[in-house]
């Protein structure tokens, strides 16, 4: 085992992680639990800012497992298996930010 991956997931037993468990890992983190329930909150009274400043922390979040890896870390990590890819959370969450655009944008019927 890597030391990457014994400062990562440090209670990983050797199996390579799939797309899947990725998923569910990087939906159960603390700040995508914030995130979504600050989207329903937003979507419930259909607030377009709130849509839009969340949209913009959707995408920093995004662009943090993705783009911004610090010394090529998820990136190794990915390769040594302790990390899956995280192709599905990002298109489950590009879905989610689609939603948020069209659900709060304005309507015309709903104006008169």
């Amino acid at each position: 085992m890597s030391t990457i991956c014994t400062q990562i997931k440090p209670d990983w037993d050797g199996t390579p992680v799939s797309m899947f468990a990725e998923t569910l890992s990087l939906a159960s983190a603390p700040i995508t639990l914030i995130l979504l329930a600050a989207t329903v909150i937003t979507l419930r009274f259909r607030n377009q800012w709130g849509a839009l400043a969340l949209v913009v922390a959707w995408s920093f979040y995004v662009s943090f497992l993705t783009i911004l890896d610090p010394g090529n870390t998820f990136t190794t990590a990915r390769a040594e298996g302790c990390l899956g890819s995280p192709t599905l959370f990002i298109v489950a969450v590009a879905a989610i930010c689609i939603l948020m655009i069209f659900y709060t944008a304005p309507n015309e019927a709903r104006k008169t």
